[in-house]
């Protein structure tokens, strides 16, 4: 378990804070495509954002550059998600102060004529980028490094699909539950398993097959897996073990990319790569982007089975604390394992929206298979005092090796350190895009976890 202070530490990204040094050496996802994008419901392509306790502002101008800046004019701090877009930026309606997407100030149309006050002023801004139907923000000091090499980015776009929820909890729960592979036997327990052809649905993950298995009958029933955790050069891998009793063993590499990312394969031919970034300290947005390595994604299909989960333009659930998250005992009783439908994200916001904004860990009792949680926080806590001390910190950004390999397989139980990288590198092969690459970081050094923290 965790002190109280060291909870404190682990969890808080405002301003000022360790985490929110850390946190600004890294890209973060601040936003959709989608979001931007002018409809009947919103015309103009201006969204106010609230990323690390920030108050911020999201534009692209006529020229379509992104731009983010602070939300308060450096004026007199009216607020900007209000402002016109024209001429080349955003402009602030109380007395008409035009910001360019680098924070410069491009015109102060009430002060008198041959003023350079505009060139002694400017609005804090942040670099941004796009990939894949999502937007990426660079809050840290001096120039931003390249995106990390993942295959979510290099994947073209057709064969993506992106989207978005909020949660109402602290970053570092949601984080954990991607680095927790035994959760699936019992929080993602299905009693019926899918047909073959139906796990592409997105709110069906893990019903598809492996091998001659429903991976939901993998999950079910063999409860008790072995957990191996490695170090690489992105973050961590864990292998997840679940020995069949036949000769076979089922091999599952999930993989966490420091500070907040995880990738997952959900199918055959698609992964997911994950981000839980935080809004403050008691509300985070889940960010995925979906690869596909076999063929171009069906967006409308994906997005349609999406929407209904969730209230626009915020993103948040249907369901929460407000509505016990959607719970009916009588379906509990005679239909599903938790009474909250089939869709695994209301599973996973119970778990980690249930313990509350921000989690007491000084309270908890780790076990074995929360060797990922362990291994984790050791690195987390390392990168905090790396950050405060002002010194590198762990998979920067531009200096990490990344190649995060995810694969869901069964093979001969005494061959399964080497039976999912051949399964990874056939299906890379198959790829239209990905080819035979197999990435850099295949080999690691293996974590030990303790009992307790």
């Amino acid at each position: 378990m965790l002190s109280a202070a060291q909870n404190e530490l682990l969890t808080r990204t405002g301003p000022g804070t360790p985490g929110g040094v850390l946190m600004r050496r890294y890209w973060q996802p601040v936003a959709l495509s989608e979001e931007l994008a002018p409809d009947s419901d919103n015309p103009r392509q201006v969204k106010a954002v609230r990323l690390l306790g920030l108050d911020l502002v999201l534009f692209r101008d006529e020229a379509g550059r992104l731009g983010l800046i602070d939300r308060h004019c450096c004026h007199r701090g009216a607020d900007l998600a209000f402002g016109r877009l024209e001429n080349g930026g955003l402009r602030c309606p109380f007395h008409g102060w035009l910001y360019d997407v680098t924070g410069a100030c491009l015109e102060q149309p009430a002060e008198p004529e041959g003023s350079d006050l505009r060139t002694r002023v400017r609005q804090p801004a942040y670099p941004c980028l796009e990939r894949n139907g999502m937007i990426f923000a660079w809050l840290g000091d001096g120039d931003a490094p390249p995106l990390p090499d993942l295959d979510c980015f290099a994947a073209p776009e057709a064969y993506s699909f992106a989207w978005k929820g909020w949660w109402e909890c602290n970053w570092l729960q949601a984080l954990e539950v991607g680095v927790d592979p035994a959760h699936a036997s019992f929080l993602h327990r299905f009693f019926e398993d899918e047909e073959e052809d139906g796990g592409g649905r997105y709110g069906q993950q893990f019903r598809d097959r492996t091998g001659d298995m429903a991976q939901t009958a993998v999950f079910r029933e063999y409860d008790r897996p072995d957990i191996h955790v490695e170090t690489t050069g992105y973050g961590l891998r864990l292998t997840t073990l679940r020995d069949l009793g036949d000769g076979r063993r089922h091999v599952r590499i999930t993989n966490q990319v420091f500070p907040h990312g995880i990738v997952i394969p959900i199918s055959a031919t698609m992964n997911i790569t994950q981000w839980h970034v935080p809004i403050d300290d008691e509300n985070c947005f889940w960010y995925t982007l979906f690869t596909d390595y076999a063929a171009p994604v069906d967006k409308d299909r994906m997005r349609a089975d999406r929407i209904g989960s969730c209230t626009l333009p915020d993103y948040r659930s249907i369901h929460s604390r407000a509505n016990n998250w959607g719970y009916d005992p009588a379906e509990q009783r005679l239909r599903t394992y938790t009474g909250m439908g089939e869709d695994i994200n209301f599973h996973d916001q119970w778990a980690v929206e249930s313990p509350g904004p921000v989690h007491d860990r000084s309270k908890e009792n780790l076990g074995t298979t929360d060797a990922g949680i362990m291994a984790y926080r050791r690195i987390l806590r390392r990168a905090l005092k790396a950050a405060e001390e002002g010194g590198p910190v762990p998979f920067e950004s531009g200096t990490a090796e990344y190649a995060p390999l995810a694969i869901d397989t069964i093979g001969p139980a005494a061959e399964w350190r080497t039976v999912w990288r051949e399964d990874e590198a056939a299906r890379r092969a198959r790829s239209p895009w990905a080819g035979a690459a197999t990435g850099s970081a295949v080999t690691g050094s293996a974590v030990t976890g303790e009992a307790a923290e």
